[in-house]
């Protein structure tokens, strides 16, 4: 029989993206049974983040300094804008080191099943923020999906009357992909894509 403190850590925890009731339940047991080696310096590290992470006020990012080390970051390119829907795009941008320039976090796609609109996401910000710092391009680094490609459509709209390029990030066949295993509209847009060598 479990105690209700438990019980309420386990529900708490399978809330979690990829941890369902049972995994939270195996998750908590490890946290109970290594209370000393990890749960209470799990405990102190997720207060230290609550206390001091904070939103950037110029692209959204995460961090302890405001603004983050990105935007602050004199090597920066700010005249080049990557748009992602959330903060774990941005990460993954950076963890590859494909991207110089300064980002924009959206916070989600627009989506009229979900009942998110351009008002619900950070698109008047970006707007406000070319206006006042002009920038050279746009990158739209949005995913591959209906909302993605909505999204992608009423940004190109709203920032057709700015003198800037305005990109997406190519789409196709990933790097070690088999043709046999990729759908259809990935191949299609590979092919479609297809470039001179």
């Amino acid at each position: 029989m479990k105690s209700g403190e438990i019980e309420q850590l386990i529900h708490l925890m399978s809330k979690l993206p990829a941890l369902g009731p049972r995994s939270a339940r195996r998750a908590v047991l490890h946290l109970l049974s290594k209370k000393e080696t990890f749960f209470i310096p799990l405990i102190q590290s997720m207060q230290s983040v609550l206390d001091h992470v904070r939103s950037c006020p110029e692209c959204g990012n995460m961090d302890t300094c405001s603004p983050c080390s990105i935007c602050s970051d004199p090597n920066r390119d700010k005249g080049q804008i990557c748009v992602v829907r959330d903060v774990t795009d941005l990460w993954a941008l950076e963890r590859a080191g494909v991207f110089r320039g300064v980002y924009h976090v959206l916070g989600g796609l627009l989506s009229a099943l979900d009942g998110i609109g351009p008002d619900e996401l950070n698109i008047q910000r970006l707007v406000d923020k070319i206006s006042q710092h002009p920038a050279t391009e746009v990158i739209l680094a949005l995913p591959a999906t209906v909302e993605g490609q909505a999204t992608v459509h009423y940004l190109t709209e709203k920032l057709e009357s700015f003198p800037i390029h305005i990109s997406t990030l190519s789409r196709g066949v990933p790097i070690g992909g088999e043709l046999d295993y990729l759908d259809d509209g990935t191949l299609q847009t590979a092919f479609n894509a297809r470039r001179d060598i």
